[in-house]
């Protein structure tokens, strides 16, 4: 049986959009809050719900306005658009055209073999299913999760711009995509009548790949923003393993995408560096990995995860100052290399 949770009804700070960064999504008119937070950790059934409706309330506070959502987030897979379906009801269905509700599809949902990769079957079936979990008649951008290697991209980008067509979805965007499959994506949806509005790629101090890889030059010339994911590495780029590996965080058997053997020496002494700079610009280690991020034109947002209202307000604050001088940014190099 569901525990009702008594709270005070919610309404929104009404200067939340005095201090948030607003950035242009590429080359279309939307805009989006330079911080937006994601669902993928900590809003799943086994996580507390009256700190997952702490967080978004106070998210929005902030001006956070982009959601990130996906079929197979929780756990179980599913789980965290039935929260977010619920949050909406509770305190944000009057706000629902102030906010950049997004999910994607892409990783297996269901058995069988239609419940799983891109194709048209499986993209609009978990569209669908996502849309009645969260209660909406529609979402602002719906991503292809991941590339499917035996569907041909046609399908997959057809599905996207029937999402877009049919008014479930305002935007198409694209999400772990190598920049050749990106470039076809974006002219294949542009042919199709629909623009690829973004594409959604794991990028870090530590991690790299987009800078050398040609997706930051793919993506401009396509005209789509970028959004990063795992912007902090996993928790690394917080200080928070500086010391060891604290029980119950991820690295210590919590989640595989951060395992022991990723937290060397060397990355910590890159950390320590990190946080020792950030110090004297007045910032979190935190703060100033998003800050980073956020120096480049390209990106319209970090996605961040928050597990408690510090958390995000920390991570938030990076907006706070997003300039380096040509110094700061000559130091990070080196300490990178």
């Amino acid at each position: 049986m569901e525990r009702k949770t008594r709270m005070i009804p919610y309404t929104a700070n009404e200067e939340r959009y005095e201090k948030m960064e607003y950035r242009r999504c590429g080359e279309s008119g939307l805009k989006l809050s330079a911080v937006s937070l994601g669902f993928w950790h900590n809003f799943g059934t086994y996580d507390c719900y009256e700190t997952n409706r702490a967080v978004m309330r106070r998210a929005f506070d902030l001006g956070v306005t982009v959601f990130d959502l996906a079929n197979n987030y929780g756990p179980p897979a599913g789980s965290a658009e039935e929260t977010f379906g619920r949050l909406m009801r509770e305190d944000f269905s009057p706000y629902r055209d102030e906010m950049v509700i997004t999910t994607k599809a892409g990783y297996t949902m269901w058995p069988g073999p239609y419940g799983d990769f891109g194709s048209r079957k499986y993209l609009l079936a978990s569209l669908d299913q996502s849309l009645r979990r969260m209660g909406l008649d529609y979402v602002d951008i719906f991503y292809h999760h991941r590339m499917d290697p035996d569907t041909p991209l046609e399908e997959s980008m057809g599905a996207l711009a029937q999402a877009v067509k049919s008014g479930k979805a305002l935007y198409a965007g694209i999400s772990n995509y190598s920049p050749e499959a990106a470039k076809r994506a974006a002219a294949l949806l542009r042919e199709m009548g629909v623009r690829c509005l973004i594409c959604q790629s794991r990028y870090s101090m530590l991690d790299r790949q987009i800078e050398t890889d040609g997706l930051f030059d793919a993506a401009k010339r396509a005209g789509m923003g970028l959004t990063a994911f795992s912007p902090l590495a996993q928790g690394l780029l917080t200080g928070k393993y500086n010391d060891g590996i604290p029980r119950g965080s991820r690295a210590s058997g919590k989640s595989p995408f951060l395992t022991k053997d990723r937290i060397t020496p060397d990355v910590i002494e890159k950390v320590r560096k990190i946080g020792a700079l950030a110090k004297r610009r007045g910032q979190t280690t935190a703060q100033l990995a998003l800050a980073w991020i956020l120096r480049q034109e390209t990106m319209a947002s970090v996605l961040i995860g928050a597990s408690s209202v510090a958390q995000l307000e920390e991570n938030v604050g990076a907006v706070n100052r997003l300039t380096f001088r040509d110094e700061e940014l000559a130091e990070i190099e080196k300490i990178l290399k």
